[in-house]
């Protein structure tokens, strides 16, 4: 089991050891663990960046999981930065097989039953992982993928080390707090979590596996679930060639350029069609078999586009295909970025230069789509707007697939490839059954709102009638009612004041037969001036706001 003082003591000793020392004081001054750790000297490399690659690395699979995660990001992240979290290596020294062989007998206590042959040197080993190679008691071929021993309590404990580091970020350093380190932390920690559960890594390549049932030459793993558990996945076994290997297709007898087509074609049908999408695609988990299948392996990480997405997104790379700045700040809006208004000009100005070195006709040798999706993620991010993680995926994908299309084919390109699928895609988007469903709800919701329609306004009619109308007024609205009626009350006072002052002073003449007592003379006189001067000034004060308020 491992201590959060413990590990934090280690994290200290590891980021002190590459410089990183200070920043962790000023996350968390006075922490015991910072106190415990000794820097121990080491050779600096040239570049900060590179340094954290290293620590990170060093730190082990939780923190190169998240590097490789954040290396995606280029949204958030400077250039540099990004590159050398491109370079981060998920490889490490397996463990012995009797260690994690524990695993296996939870599953199949008596392993003869189940296998009739394990090969005890694992073929590949990760962080939180190693495959071993075994036979089945019906001579099938499997792989099992391990998990490590006491992974699962590592990356927890890593886990809450770095929710704290992300709260204390935003509190000490303000300007980061536009990168919701939070929020990113959140988000990691549910990927990984997800990752830990084969089980959810089988769903996937179940699900995978039925859309592409019916797809020539797209090959995915069956699954053994009777003997697979969420801390072991049996699956197929599949032998071939890395799809970037041009010669090792080639001695297959087979065509890197329809190796391409088909691969990219591949990932536009979970992009468009299923919009459930393999989200690491790299040279290493794409394999071409002797039949020429193209074989997709590890689900650990896979993403989703909803019907409605899946439309916009169609018209994020027409306008990219196009060069129609408009149509793709209204794009990346459909698919959640929010662009202040304040920016949206200039924000379209720097997208129309950007999209100007946009070489869509030509070779994409010549131009290369990583440096295009990276530029719009630096016009993003100086514009301090975040992309949602999953179009950061969806990029990363379309960047990677785009690659391994221009190494199987120099000739590849997107006009060619990318174009008549997008127009294909969207045509059949307007008659799709999802657009049919949620035309027939809005057409629906519109029925009844008609048919509602009476009943509303004889209810509001009847409130009307009987004077049960409700009014919101706001507060400066309420505000300037309030002034509105004391000056009123002033006027109809001083109205009232004139009018008593005549009332009174005819009703004294006129029950005056005879003389007033000396000095009573007057006051008749006195009550009609009072009153005429009331008047006047009311008169005065009514015209003087109506001319006011004309102006």
């Amino acid at each position: 089991m491992v201590t959060q003082l413990a590990r934090f003591t280690r994290i200290a000793e590891v980021l002190g050891r590459h410089g990183f020392g200070i920043a962790l004081h000023k996350l968390f001054p006075g922490h015991p663990g910072l106190r415990l750790a000794v820097p121990v000297p080491a050779p600096v490399p040239a570049t900060q960046e590179e340094r954290v690659r290293l620590a990170l690395e060093e730190l082990g699979p939780t923190f190169v999981k998240f590097g490789q995660i954040m290396a995606t990001r280029t949204d958030l992240l400077p250039v540099p930065l990004i590159a050398e979290l491109k370079k981060l290596q998920d490889q490490v020294k397996p463990v012995p097989f009797s260690e994690v062989c524990p695993e296996i007998a939870k599953v199949c206590p008596v392993t003869e039953n189940c296998f009739a042959e394990i090969d005890e040197s694992p073929v590949a080993s990760a962080s939180i992982a190693q495959v071993h190679r075994a036979v089945l008691r019906d001579g099938k071929q499997v792989a099992l993928k391990i998990q490590r021993p006491g992974i699962v309590d590592l990356i927890e404990t890593d886990l809450q080390i770095l929710r704290k580091a992300a709260e204390q970020a935003g509190q000490v350093f303000p300007e980061a707090r536009v990168y919701n380190p939070t929020g990113m932390v959140r988000d990691f920690s549910h990927q990984i979590r997800r990752e830990l559960d084969f089980l959810n890594e089988g769903r996937t390549a179940e699900r995978m596996r039925q859309n592409f049932a019916g797809t020539a030459g797209i090959r995915i793993p069956a699954i053994y679930w009777e003997y697979s558990s969420p801390r072991l996945l049996v699956m197929e076994y599949a032998e071939g060639v890395r799809i970037d290997d041009l010669e090792g297709i080639r001695q297959l007898g087979l065509d890197p350029k329809a190796i391409g087509s088909r691969g990219f074609r591949a990932y536009l049908k979970m992009i468009f069609e299923d919009g459930f999408f393999h989200g690491d695609p790299h040279p290493g988990n794409l394999l071409v078999d002797r039949d020429g299948n193209i074989v997709i392996l590890d689900f650990g990480i896979a993403g989703a586009l909803r019907p409605d997405k899946q439309q916009v997104f169609v018209g994020f790379l027409l306008a990219l295909v196009n060069a129609d700045t408009e149509m793709l700040i209204t794009s990346l809006e459909g698919l959640g970025v929010a662009i202040p208004k304040s920016d949206r000009d200039r924000l379209q100005d720097d997208l129309f230069l950007l999209m100007q070195d946009l070489d869509l006709e030509g070779s994409i040798s010549r131009f290369n789509f990583a440096p295009f999706a990276t530029e719009l993620a630096e016009v993003m991010r100086r514009y301090r707007i975040a992309l949602p993680a999953n179009l950061m995926l969806l990029l990363k994908v379309l960047v990677m697939i785009l690659d391994i299309g221009v190494r199987l084919d120099p000739e590849f390109t997107i006009a060619q490839e990318l174009s008549p699928y997008l127009a294909e895609t969207a045509k059949r988007n307007v008659v799709s059954p999802a657009t049919v469903k949620r035309a027939s709800v809005t057409l629906l919701d519109a029925f009844d709102a008609l048919l509602d329609l009476p009943r509303y306004l004889n209810l509001m009619l009847r409130r009307f009638s009987t004077g049960m109308i409700r009014l919101d007024l706001i507060e400066n609205d309420l505000r300037a009612f309030q002034v509105a009626l004391d000056d009123a009350s002033d006027k109809i006072l001083l109205g009232l004041m004139a009018g008593s002052l005549v009332i009174g002073s005819s009703l004294v003449l006129r029950a005056s037969h005879q003389p007033l007592p000396p000095g009573l003379e007057w006051t008749p006189v006195l009550g009609y001036g009072a009153a005429i001067l009331a008047g006047f000034y009311v008169v005065y004060h009514v015209m003087f706001l109506t001319l006011r308020q004309e102006r």
